[in-house]
């Protein structure tokens, strides 16, 4: 007797779709297990506290040796780089750095977070308004083989500064 098709159809929907719920299981099951998985909340939580009290010591010690930073058409590469071209050159020109976090995901050797942040863009020359910038980040962390964790890789995707009122 020969199985109508649309039977066989229906049976190979069915097998697959069960594969894929046993597939989907065993990953989440398997990443809900790693109990070695960072807070990457934390780790963000004090890179942007070091950023808003200006220590470009603690900021530069969160980075890993072969670091990259991404803004525009700016490729800095290596912590010594990012720290003298972004860091150092930026952070007195800053203030109030505050993130609202979209995507996130960590697991035994990567984390990140990605979202939009905003920060108020300091100036010393008086007859120049207050201003603020906004934009797109990404930050990178990974695990070192000593097991620190370290900022890997840094983007900023920035909107037009524009002045405040």
């Amino acid at each position: 007797m020969t199985v109508p098709y649309f039977l066989t159809m229906l049976n190979h929907t069915l097998m697959k779709s069960f594969f894929g719920i046993l597939i989907a299981s065993v990953l989440l099951t398997a990443c809900s297990q790693s109990g070695d998985a960072v807070n990457v909340q934390d780790l963000n939580r004090q890179f942007i506290d070091a950023w808003n009290n200006k220590n470009a010591d603690k900021i530069t010690s969160l980075m890993a040796d072969d670091v990259d930073f991404l803004q525009g058409n700016v490729h800095y590469k290596g912590k010594s780089e990012v720290s003298q071209k972004w860091v150092q050159a930026t952070l007195p020109t800053l203030a109030n750095l505050k993130t609202n976090v979209i995507s996130s995901a960590s697991d035994t050797r990567t984390a990140y977070e990605a979202g939009t942040f905003a920060v108020d863009v300091l100036t010393n020359l008086p007859d120049q308004p207050r201003a603020f910038g906004e934009g797109n980040f990404m930050l990178l962390w990974k695990k070192g083989d000593d097991g620190t964790w370290k900022l890997s890789y840094a983007q900023l995707e920035d909107l037009p500064v524009q002045a405040k009122n």
